[in-house]
């Protein structure tokens, strides 16, 4: 494949400058929709936390907290990786580019199986609401709101680093063997970085709000 191509913009712009601004406003106008979606949800867990403060505190001392700790570590070092293949395609050094970006997905797909392989211990510590779930003697129905928070804030989550990851290999199947980003016009790498940033920042409000309540 073509290290690169003859770039044009869209017919829409004037220029490839102008064609990056609108795609990575476009990205920053979903993200506000994002934000609002989930920090509705992270006020709801405030209000319940407050109401409920000691049956959250004791419900969360049964969340695996190695295996967030772990992923946080790898999501904030995929942000690393990837504002560094960012500034590698700056450059026009394809190949650092795409051993960043396959160290970006990488550590995203870890994340995930890391999760996935927490998500396994808590179906056998039987806290997953509805479908099973072993309420303890002498416990309320709180205790399963904080577990109702923990499945829908990390599967959400989840679900965007997927997409996440998929953007990702994209530009490395396609965008980036197509000749498409080079150091002339990266922007679609840009987006895909923005919007990998939100979902690390996702998961340093879900982490301290899941693993580290009651535990200092």
């Amino acid at each position: 494949m073509p290290d690169s191509v003859a770039l044009r913009p869209e017919i829409q712009y004037a220029n490839l400058e102008q064609q990056g601004d609108t795609a990575q406003l476009g990205m920053w106008v979903f993200l506000v929709n994002e934000t609002l979606f989930f920090g509705a949800l992270i006020f709801i867990y405030f209000m319940y936390r407050m109401t409920y403060p000691h049956e959250f505190a004791e419900a969360a001392q049964d969340a695996v907290l190695w295996c967030g700790t772990v992923n946080l570590v790898l999501l904030l070092t995929s942000s690393l990786t990837m504002v560094l293949a960012i500034n590698s395609a700056a450059q026009g050094e394809r190949r650092q580019m795409i051993r960043w970006l396959i160290a970006t997905a990488a550590l995203g797909i870890a994340f995930l199986l890391v999760k996935g392989y927490e998500y396994h211990l808590d179906f056998q510590s039987k806290v997953v609401p509805v479908v099973n779930f072993e309420t303890k003697a002498g416990e309320g129905r709180a205790r399963q709101l904080f577990w109702v928070f923990y499945w829908v804030g990390t599967g959400l989550h989840a679900i965007h680093l997927i997409i996440g990851v998929g953007l990702v290999l994209y530009m490395l199947l396609w965008r980036i063997r197509q000749g498409k980003i080079t150091a002339v016009y990266y922007a679609p790498l840009e987006v895909v970085g923005i919007y990998w940033s939100f979902v690390d920042v996702v998961w340093l409000f879900l982490y301290p709000s899941i693993y580290l309540v009651g535990r200092s």
